[in-house]
Order: C-alpha cells, then sequence, then structure tokens
C-alpha cells in the first residue's frame, strides 16, 4: 500500500517536528560536530505490521533533506523481532534530532495496522469487514485511517460531512427514528445512504419502516443481534458495534452482521516497538 500527501499532513509533521525540537536540540548541538556524519536502522522489536514508512521520509525531508532513508519492508509487511525495517544515513545532528518524531508516527501507526490485522484475522471467511470509527486522536485521523486500511480494515466516515449516522442523541432531539429520516431525506443530498443506530427490536423495526439503508446495531447481546438480523433480513445493511472488543468478535461475525466497527482500533492502542539503532 502506497501512502499519499497533501499540504495538511505535511503541516501535521512540521508541527509535531516543530514540538519536538523547540527552540533547538541542545543536548545533539552541544555533544555532536556539525560536520559529522552516521549511518542507522530502524529495527522491528516485536512482531506486527509495519506501517507509517512514508512519514518516515516525509519527516526527514522536512528536518533535511541531506539525510537518505532507504525502506527494506514495505506498508502492510509482517515483521518479526529483529528485523530492519529501514535504513538511514546523514548528518549525524539531524537524523538524531529527528529520531523521536519517526519513531511516534512509525509506531503509532504501525501499533493500529498490527491490531487491526489482529482482529480483521479473527472473522477472516465470515465476509464481514472490519470499520474504524471517528474515534481519533485529533489532528491524526487520515494518518490513522491510513493505518487501518494498511491491517486490513475498512474506513467509516472519514467527517461528519462523508454520510448521515442518526445516532441516539439525534433521535432523542427529535422525537423518533421515523422523523429524523425523514429530515435527513428532505434536507441531505439524495446520493447519501442514511445509518441509524438503534438499541432494541423496536427500533430494529422503525428503522426499517422508515426505509433506513443501514442499520447499526448498538451495544446488542448476541441473541437479540441474531434476532436483529433475521427481522432485517436483507433490506438494509448491518453493523455491530458498542465495546466490540469484550466480545467474540467470531461469535458476533456468525450472527449474520455485515460490518463490525470498533474505535478501539485507533483511540486505545498500543504502539508497536521499533527502535533506530545507530551503527
Amino acid at each position: 500500500m502506497m501512502m499519499t500527501f497533501d499540504s495538511s499532513t505535511d503541516q501535521l509533521i512540521a508541527l509535531a517536528i516543530a514540538e519536538d525540537l523547540g527552540t533547538g536540540d541542545i543536548t545533539t548541538n552541544s555533544v555532536i560536530p556539525e560536520e559529522d556524519k552516521i549511518s542507522g536502522q530502524y529495527i522491528a522489536r516485536e512482531e506486527g505490521v509495519v506501517c507509517g514508512l512514508g512519514v518516515l521520509l516525509r519527516v526527514f525531508a522536512i528536518i533535511d533533506p541531506l539525510v537518505v532513508i532507504l525502506p527494506i519492508v514495505k506498508d502492510g509487511q509482517r515483521v518479526v523481532p529483529d528485523q530492519v525495517l529501514a535504513r538511514i544515513s546523514g548528518p549525524a545532528r539531524s537524523i538524531l534530532s529527528g529520531e523521536r518524531v519517526s519513531l511516534n508516527f512509525l509506531q503509532h501507526l504501525s501499533g493500529i495496522a498490527t491490531k487491526t490485522a489482529r482482529i480483521a484475522e479473527s472473522v477472516e471467511g465470515t465476509g464481514v469487514r472490519i470499520l474504524d470509527t471517528r474515534k481519533t486522536i485529533p489532528g491524526l485521523r487520515w494518518l490513522e485511517k491510513y493505518a487501518v486500511r494498511t491491517g486490513g480494515g475498512t474506513n467509516h466516515r472519514m467527517n461528519l460531512s462523508d454520510g448521515i449516522l442518526i445516532k441516539n442523541n439525534h433521535i432523542k432531539a427529535v422525537g423518533r427514528i421515523t422523523k429524523a429520516i425523514e429530515q435527513a431525506r428532505l434536507n441531505a443530498p439524495p446520493t447519501l445512504k442514511t445509518e441509524v443506530e438503534v438499541e432494541n427490536l423496536e427500533q430494529v423495526q422503525e428503522a426499517l419502516n422508515a426505509g433506513a439503508d443501514i442499520i447499526l446495531l448498538d451495544n446488542m447481546n448476541l441473541d437479540t443481534m441474531r434476532q436483529a438480523v433475521k427481522l432485517i433480513n436483507g433490506r438494509a445493511v448491518t453493523e455491530a458495534s458498542g465495546n466490540m472488543e469484550q466480545k467474540n468478535l467470531a461469535d458476533v461475525a456468525k450472527t449474520g452482521v455485515d460490518m463490525i466497527s470498533i474505535g478501539g482500533l485507533t483511540h486505545s492502542v498500543k504502539a508497536l516497538d521499533i527502535s533506530l539503532r545507530i551503527v
């Protein structure tokens, strides 16, 4: 998978660099002579799925174009402990000053890709798609959702303008599911599908009667979920959501739902252990 960049991503990376450098890397600049050159390797310390090599390249393109990065693996590739991910060489000061920012991005995105791949494998062969949510670190959504795709997941809405998702608070604000769907059909672009969050079988039936395109089954137990899927009977796409990581996802998939969305893919993921070793 290839990562593409726009100006907003470069601005994000530049902001991270400025945040870390402050007025300058006083340790490196006082210890390392300006003319020194070094080389090193980015190494995986645990098994996982790599993601963020494109960001690694951009970090050092912004810090110092004289730094040379040679990726050894590709985003989406599975790696094992002690495997070399990329080689780096160039001005010592630039490499040492960019070490932490580059690792922060690489570790975090690889952690998301690794977790997504593990979860996707747990439902492999069922036809169920694993979706992310908007529960992302502010400013990092585009990169985090790229990491989900790299791990074999599917992106839900990128932002609030991407689709209609009528949630519980929308329903409470207008009174009923039927009215909420009617308002959406009246005021939103007709090309957008309408998704509705429901919590019980009565709401499932109301959403069906109102013509929902996608029905999100929120925090239902497996038995209720099975009944909901049977009631819907293919008349709408089904999505299971709500504390999904606390459930056996293979069992959730067996209920017949089409998609499972998991906020934990991005909002509380463990970083993959990666280090930069100067050689």
